[in-house]
């Protein structure tokens, strides 16, 4: 039985204080929350294989940050297997039912607000964590599937501190309305209850049977009624698709790729900097944060314009990061900002965590519910996504809802190889801006010379073909003025990252966490 001691702990061996790097001779996990960062240590110490830890991190994870993910959730997956030095991508999408029409989210013609189109039935997809995460396990897992639920299902049933970052997230909360986040100290036995089912009785537990007829219910009786079905989540399966990789300087970075945009953009921006003055530009300078920000108009431009779910849409995947087509994005960049890019002529509440295990297999996973909260419906202890908001509202382009389509992401799970061997792998939450994100800790760290944690800990910037973002309350600000005059709108306003990495260095792997939430690195 995996033993689990529910203490938080910063300072004692292994653990860290925010902002502080931890190492790992043989295994790492970086986390957004200390319990489920343990939970996949002790996995870890087992014998447990990356994917095992993974398990086990995103059942604790639905816990303790349930605003962010759980298994009414989705998510993606890149794993990278040392045995066979092969990188697989794993996709746990939530997709819409087969009644799901173009027009979902108009009334009256026009696209609803996202409170109007989030709140409620009518924006849950099919979760699809859950068969990721087995059919995952069952190609890489070494431990029982049925032990890696027991860390999530003993803090379930005897509590844990609600962390301040869930608290002024249920103070904010207009929509949900639940007994169970109620008191200082929080219990969740029907969590631990489905669980136990699904560890019992694996992911087929979870989408037949009576969970299954719960979920249905709960949709479809809501005040703003859904359409899916029993059908439709006995018929979801996930799918492993091949990952998106592209050269930047002397690396090999690999993503996710479509119904992720996040991969694709993340590549171009790298090979658009790689092809302007960005590497002439002091770090972290005026004229570094213009480059960029540059660059990331152009891959959002792209992104709004091509991409959508591959098996509704033609995704012209390879010619968005080849050469000759980066080449010519670049010379739209020069030394002025532009107002709003064009797309170019080609003819895509969550939680990210990175894993090492023993045999040096990697997973990086970014998993989510969507918006804080998702739709607000519980069910059996666990909420249900709001991810058919992530379609867009009008009808008509590339990641326009249709009957079991997979919305549009911006997750970017990301692992940079030197060589044949991995060097890093990071990820974030952060709905559009992960993209800006992770390509932020991917120039700290392969172009300024920073640290995981140091990377992470760089104030946040980056532009989604509008204003250049800073983040509000950094030294990052003090950039605003020299960026004006270069023509930039820039927007202060808080960018609340959530990025997780590891690293390899000399004798063992090295973990950063991001300060803005409440993660930890667990290694030994």
């Amino acid at each position: 039985m995996i033993r689990l001691a529910i203490v938080v702990c910063f300072l004692a061996a292994g653990c860290a204080a925010p902002g502080d790097a931890v190492v790992g001779k043989r295994t790492l996990v970086a986390a957004a929350h200390p319990l489920a960062a343990e939970a996949g240590a002790e996995v870890l110490k087992r014998g447990g294989s990356a994917v095992d830890a993974a398990v086990a991190v995103q059942m604790v994870l639905g816990l303790v940050e349930p605003e962010a993910s759980g298994i009414g959730g989705g998510a993606f997956m890149l794993h990278w297997s040392q045995g066979d030095s092969r990188l697989r991508s794993y996709d746990g999408r939530e997709a819409a039912p087969a009644a799901a029409r173009p027009d979902r989210f108009l009334n009256q013609g026009k696209p609803m607000g996202f409170l109007e189109a989030a709140v409620g039935g009518r924006s849950v997809g099919v979760p699809g964590v859950l068969r990721m995460l087995e059919l995952a396990h069952g190609r890489h897992g070494r431990l029982p599937w049925h032990e890696l639920f027991e860390p999530a299902i003993r803090i379930a049933e005897q509590g844990f501190e609600a962390s301040p970052k869930l608290r002024e997230a249920l103070a904010r909360e207009r929509f949900l309305r639940s007994d169970i986040f109620s008191g200082p100290r929080i219990v969740n036995r029907e969590y631990a209850e489905t669980l136990r089912v699904i560890a019992r009785g694996g992911a087929r537990m979870f989408y037949e049977g009576d969970i299954a007829k719960d979920i249905v219910l709960a949709v479809r009786t809501n005040a703003k009624p859904g359409d899916l079905t029993e059908d439709d989540l006995r018929g979801y399966r996930a799918l492993e698709r091949e990952p998106v990789c592209g050269p930047y300087r002397s690396w090999r970075v690999c993503s996710m790729g479509p119904p992720s945009s996040g991969g694709i953009a993340v590549l171009q921006i790298l090979g658009l900097l790689e092809r302007t003055d960005f590497a002439r530009a002091p770090p972290q300078s005026p004229g570094a944060l213009h480059f960029f920000a540059e660059a990331a108009k152009l891959a959002y431009a792209d992104r709004a314009r091509y991409l959508g779910d591959p098996a509704f849409v033609r995704v012209p995947t390879n010619a968005l990061i080849s050469s000759a087509y980066l080449d010519r994005r670049a010379q739209r960049i020069s030394d002025r900002a532009m107002t709003l890019a064009p797309p170019g002529d080609a003819e895509s509440g969550t939680s990210h965590f990175s894993i090492v295990d023993a045999r040096g297999d990697i997973v990086s996973m970014t998993t989510t519910i969507e918006a804080a909260f998702g739709s607000r419906i519980m069910v059996r202890g666990f909420l249900l996504n709001n991810q058919l908001t992530d379609f867009d509202f009008a009808p008509g382009g590339a990641n326009a809802v249709a009957p079991g389509k997979r919305p549009r992401s911006s997750m970017a799970p990301t692992i940079v190889f030197a060589g044949a061997q991995p060097h890093l792998a990071v990820g974030s939450p952060g709905g559009s801006m992960i993209i800006n994100y992770v390509a932020k800790a991917l120039v700290g760290t392969l172009d300024w010379g920073l640290g995981m944690q140091a990377a992470i800990d760089l104030p946040n910037f980056g532009s989604r073909n509008g204003p250049t973002l800073i983040e509000q309350g950094s030294r990052y600000e003090g950039l605003a003025a020299p960026l004006e005059a270069r023509g930039h709108q820039v927007d202060r306003i808080p960018l609340t990252s959530g990025l997780h990495g590891i690293e390899r260095i000399a004798g063992g792997w090295r973990g950063g966490a991001d300060p803005r939430r409440e993660g930890a690195v667990r290694g030994e």
